[in-house]
């Protein structure tokens, strides 16, 4: 397949490029910044800078391809300006959809967020109803981010209404790679009852991730779906629901669980809609009290594939 990949230099979008070219997909990587006006690396993707809230730029960039992998935005609400979050990631969601339609682009792989119910980043602070949570929770967000995220996942639901595209809109839950895990999810291990967590010690592996978005722009399913993607444990080596009742009480409904240490994130539906399969965690790089692993260590020496390769393949 011919796949545009959106925020391709972000830590997603370049573990995402680096996956999809090893499994042999032609490749357009796209991003804000400068190219590189040098003689690519073997195998590097084609590189097109754009700025998709633009419409003009987003239309050409668009045109052509079998799938998009839209994983371009602000990553988050606090270090920006309000209305410049809002604005950038619905209007670049909004013109690369509709870019999609107006070409015929069969598929579109929206990547939303975990933070579209609500409890992540509100000014009036709630919990959960329930945990697991998954697709069926009710949205309630108040902030920039999530709200553009969650419209963004309405304009899927517009576009397949109105034309022939299917798409999936992923909501990946707090996302790590070699570089991060032990600043991010070390000191929760070492302090799991002192650490409490919106996203319910919920977290993913840039690589997981990677591999769920290339399934979503490979996979036939019908419509729009809404997919939570999350690693099956949670990042503090303790059980959900010991972990559930020491922070929230009975304020959370706890559910069925997979396993007792789960996430606090469902992912039943990835593994029935796309045939998900996570098979990295935590422990690949760190000890349960939080310490780096040695072989970790050195294959952040090393800079292995991934997400560095991914960014050294886009420049």
């Amino acid at each position: 397949m011919r796949i545009l990949v959106t925020g391709a230099r972000g830590k997603v979008g370049s573990a995402t490029v680096a996956t999809l070219i090893d499994a042999g997909h032609d490749v357009t990587a796209l991003d804000i910044g400068a190219p590189v006006f040098e003689a690519p690396e073997p195998g590097a993707p084609a590189y097109m800078q754009a700025d998709l809230t633009d419409a003009g730029q987003a239309y050409a960039a668009v045109r052509g391809h079998d799938a998009v992998i839209h994983a371009a935005a602000i990553p988050e609400p606090t270090r920006n300006p309000p209305h410049i979050v809002f604005s950038n990631n619905l209007m670049a969601t909004f013109n690369v959809i509709e870019a999609a339609v107006r070409f015929g682009v069969p598929r579109v792989v929206n990547v939303s967020s975990e933070t579209v119910p609500g409890f992540f980043f509100p000014e009036r602070e709630f919990l959960p109803d329930y945990a697991p949570v998954d697709e069926e929770h009710p949205v309630r967000p108040q902030d920039p981010y999530a709200t553009a995220k969650s419209f963004g996942e309405q304009l899927m639901d517009g576009a397949v209404r109105r034309s022939d595209i299917t798409g999936v809109s992923i909501r990946p839950s707090w996302v790590q790679w070699e570089g991060n895990y032990s600043r991010n999810l070390s000191p929760a291990l070492r302090d799991p009852e002192g650490t409490p967590s919106a996203s319910l010690w919920a977290y993913i592996d840039a690589y997981d991730l990677a591999d769920a978005l290339q399934l979503a722009a490979e996979r036939e399913t019908p419509g729009h779906e809404v997919v939570y993607i999350a690693s099956p444990d949670n990042h503090v080596n303790r059980p959900l629901a010991e972990l559930v009742r020491h922070h929230h009480g009975g304020e959370i409904e706890l559910r069925e669980l997979d396993r007792e240490d789960a996430s606090g994130i469902s992912i039943r539906k990835a593994r029935e809609l796309l045939g998900y399969a996570p098979s990295r965690s935590w422990r690949d790089y760190l000890t349960d009290d939080g310490e780096l692993r040695p072989e970790a260590a050195a294959r952040l020496e090393r800079e292995e594939t991934g997400v560095q390769r991914g960014r050294s393949l886009t420049g």
